[in-house]
């Protein structure tokens, strides 16, 4: 059930839409202490979907939102589950969002 949820909340992570972008990163935000590690199954599908284009935005709103979601995953989600995506993600990123998430990663 959960990857049902997910696969179709996904695509709204990064929507060409950018209020439904930021409403679905603040959504994701309000999730993430209710779901807590029972996320395990979908981290790797929702890391890349965080992260790309959300966390080198140019939109203030969309910004915030990927580094509040970030940091909730940091803060309520075993940070073992969280390690490999982030390494993978770090490797391909560039700019601030390579920066936000090396530091995460120290």
């Amino acid at each position: 059930v959960l990857f049902q949820i997910f696969d179709a909340f996904k695509p709204r992570l990064h929507d060409s839409n950018s209020k439904v972008n930021q409403v679905a990163l603040e959504a994701l935000h309000k999730m993430i202490p209710l779901l807590k590690d029972n996320l395990a199954p979908v981290i790797n599908m929702l890391i890349p979907a965080i992260v790309d284009n959300n966390l080198n935005s140019k939109n203030p709103g969309i910004y915030a939102a990927a580094t509040n979601v970030i940091q909730a995953l940091c803060q309520h989600v075993d940070t073992s589950l969280l390690l490999q995506p982030f390494c993978t993600k770090a490797q391909f990123l560039s700019g601030k969002a390579k920066q936000d998430l090396t530091e995460k990663l120290a």
